[in-house]
């Protein structure tokens, strides 16, 4: 085989070389590391969810001896504190202006004049909010799952899919009968319904709508054929509960952004080049999306990978490790 046409696997892990605790001001402080290249070009991975924490894979996308790869769990999730596993955690505090603002600290703590983005998923939305903010930071971007966190794609995700998998989502609706005198407004609806549970002091009640939940995340990803078969019912414990807890806080709130409002502001980010990164079978995020984003964002490419889904697999992760790797190159 030619090798310019192997599949790029990603980097052997490397230990961080320094990382801390940030304090972002309402009691929140923020877990954060730093690996690669003390030297090399600034990158930072936003991790998904919201609610996932930074685990251990993204860092492993980037060249350690090209760049200096920063990575950090968001508010409420991870080694960051107060974390939302406990339901006496105020949440009012974590919304996506705040997940910006820290951001631009955590930038201004480390020193970095200009970054590397990569997100997927929840990270994407993130790294749009972010970039459209201040996209005089952002020397380049790479989004791996595209969402902006809009109501309808909200609501395709816990409603609209439903088509699909009718059984799944009548016991994801049933584990909240509250909800069923909503049943056309998202916010009134489920996604709020499971929320108000998961800060129920109760902790029976908390774990089973996270258990619901979960359930139905995996039942979205079900059809793909690759990845593991249950990623958030894997989830355990703490992990779980601050989960499910964050996702639906956010998504209760459509993340604080008007419809539409990243697609439409997606002209600011002229100037900054990007690969889009999606899986044609994403059923939990719809290809849709990421081709109206590449339309409205001058300069970003869409990469749509055949065969995969929201979950990757060998060869979404050989487009985004070449992407990262592309842009490496650069002079920036």
């Amino acid at each position: 085989m030619d090798p310019a046409n192997e599949l790029r696997a990603p980097y052997d892990p490397v230990e961080p070389y320094a990382g801390g605790m940030l304090d972002v001001g309402d009691g929140n402080r923020i877990s954060w590391e730093v690996g690669g290249n003390p030297a090399g070009k600034p990158a930072v991975a936003l991790h998904g969810g919201p609610g996932s924490g930074r685990g251990t894979g993204s860092a492993r996308y980037f060249d350690p001896a090209v760049y200096r790869i920063v990575r950090f769990d968001q508010r409420g999730c991870g080694r960051s504190t107060p974390h939302a596993a406990d339901p006496g955690t105020d949440m009012r505090h974590n919304t996506t202006g705040h997940l910006v603002a820290d951001l631009e600290l955590l930038r201004a703590h480390l020193g970095i004049e200009r970054w590397l983005m990569f997100g997927g998923s929840w990270g994407s939305t993130l790294l749009l909010a972010y970039a459209q903010r201040h996209p005089e930071r952002v020397a380049a971007a790479v989004i791996a799952g595209v969402t902006t966190t809009r109501r309808a794609e909200i609501d395709w995700l816990y409603r609209g899919a439903a088509r699909f998998f009718p059984a799944a989502w009548a016991r994801f609706r049933d584990a909240v009968p509250e909800a069923s005198g909503h049943p056309d407004d998202l916010a009134a609806g489920l996604v709020a319904a499971y929320a108000r549970r998961m800060a129920d002091p109760d902790p029976e009640v908390r774990s089973r709508a996270a258990a619901a939940w979960c359930a139905w995340e995996d039942a979205v990803l079900s059809l793909e054929p690759h990845g593991p078969p249950s990623p958030y019912t894997d989830r355990v414990g703490d992990e779980r509960l601050a989960f499910v807890r964050i996702c639906t806080h956010y998504f209760a709130h459509a993340a604080w952004l008007d419809e539409g409002e990243l697609l439409r502001g997606a002209d600011r980010l002229a100037g900054i080049p990007a690969v889009l990164v999606h899986g044609a079978l994403d059923m939990a995020g719809p290809l849709e999306t990421a081709w109206e984003l590449s339309r409205a964002w001058p300069g970003a490419r869409l990469d749509v990978v055949g065969g995969v889904g929201h979950k990757g697999g060998a060869e979404m992760l050989d487009r985004i490790v070449r992407a990262l790797d592309g842009f490496g190159a650069q002079d920036w």
